[in-house]
């Protein structure tokens, strides 16, 4: 199973990924926002909000619960590649 190891801030709503396969990748949240409706996200959009992220048990995570899992963040992220 895949897992998030690291994240990093890059620009507004983007964020470099370490993933446990050895892999990197860049999620864009603003393209996965626009896409994309729901209460838990709502709080997303609002930058400072966006940057509270913690990785717990291998997931992207959010203090109002959000997780985004290390496959569908693999998935959505472009320019991957191995490290």
């Amino acid at each position: 199973m895949i897992k998030v190891l690291n994240a990093r801030l890059t620009a507004p709503f983007t964020l470099e990924i370490d993933f446990s396969d050895h892999s990197q990748g860049v999620f864009d949240a603003s393209a996965y926002l626009s896409a994309r409706s729901g209460p838990l996200l709502e709080a997303l959009r609002e930058p400072r909000y966006f940057e509270r992220y913690f990785i717990d048990a291998g997931a992207l995570c959010w203090p109002n619960w959000l997780e985004i899992s290390a496959a569908r963040l693999h998935e959505f992220s472009s320019a991957t590649t191995s490290a």
